[in-house]
């Protein structure tokens, strides 16, 4: 598998032209909370993507789809190997 990006890289060509202030004011969050998300220090939260889906004209399931592969290629790279299961 690859290296997914992260959902915040997506929305800054989405953002393309637009401030981060502009954004923020538009979706209804803090200029924090937008400028971490496409820093890549936050993650797009159900609620976010209905609002990113909505502004946006694009659908949340794409924008969970997202963050959802972000998150398990993330996850895989801390796996241990030695994993066992303890099934009785």
């Amino acid at each position: 598998m690859y290296n997914p990006a992260h959902p915040g890289e997506v929305l800054k060509a989405y953002l393309e032209g637009v401030t981060v202030t502009t954004a923020a004011k538009k979706l209804g969050v803090t200029r924090v909370t937008l400028s971490r998300i496409l820093n890549g220090k936050a993650g797009i939260s159900a609620e976010m993507a209905l609002r990113l889906s909505q502004a946006l004209n694009t659908s949340a399931d794409m924008w969970l789809a997202i963050q959802l592969d972000y998150d398990l290629w993330q996850a895989r790279q801390h796996q241990p190997t030695n994993v066992q299961l303890m099934f009785t």
